[in-house]
């Protein structure tokens, strides 16, 4: 038997994908759960915390299919499935998606973007540590976040407006373009690639270095790398 938190999530989510934000209220939550008003407040505080707590489970369970997926032994391949998967997510789930992304509280991190800002680092300093990135992980990072979810919420917008076969090839095209920014198409040759490569390594070796130590070698290699 789901508990009364469970049907309130659920009957958010139904909402949500049928209508929208729009559709979600206290009173069409309320009955579509079956529940008391009061329950949902005494849950989540408020309408807000609700939409943010459906948030923050559907992208959970997007960073758990995720994190299962990224165990190829080539972490380029990875990192193209990830914005594949990134992609997909968003056209699968576009009210949640843009609850997620398209709707930031000013002045307040976003717990969910961060986790998956984490993951995405973590597949770009494997990608470092192969010798394949151009640029730090610090910066290629960022871009590639941005470009994805850029990708996924114009993707959105054309299947409102019901021209998403138009733009069927806009994603796998700007994640080429990002990730030939990005990457280099070679194992490392130049100083510079293998100062990225060293500096990806570091964490697995922290241990062997003071904290001093660690600084002044992610210095030195930052100085190599550029």
């Amino acid at each position: 038997m789901t508990t009364p938190r469970q049907r309130i999530l659920d009957a958010t989510t139904q909402l949500l994908a049928s209508g929208g934000r729009e559709a979600v209220s206290t009173r069409s939550v309320s009955a579509a759960a079956g529940v008391q008003a009061q329950t949902i407040y005494r849950q989540f505080g408020d309408m807000a915390g609700l939409i943010d707590a459906v948030a923050y489970d559907a992208w959970t369970r997007y960073l758990t299919l995720k994190q299962a997926e990224e165990h190829r032994a080539d972490a380029v391949e990875d990192l193209v499935a990830g914005w594949n998967l990134h992609v997909q997510f968003a056209l699968d789930n576009p009210a949640l998606y843009k609850l997620i992304h398209g709707d930031p509280r000013p002045g307040q991190p976003s717990a969910v973007s961060g986790k998956g800002h984490e993951l995405l680092s973590g597949i770009l300093r494997r990608v470092a540590a192969a010798g394949r990135l151009r640029v730090p992980v610090e910066s290629a990072a960022p871009m590639v976040y941005a470009a994805s979810v850029g990708a996924a919420l114009a993707l959105i917008a054309a299947q409102g407006d019901g021209t998403l076969a138009a733009h069927a090839g806009l994603s796998a095209n700007l994640r080429d373009a990002v990730l030939a920014t990005v990457l280099t198409g070679h194992a490392p040759e130049g100083a510079h690639e293998r100062a990225l490569a060293l500096k990806a390594a570091l964490p697995g070796v922290a241990d062997r270095f003071s904290p001093a130590e660690q600084v002044l070698l992610g210095e030195w290699l930052d100085r190599i790398a550029r």
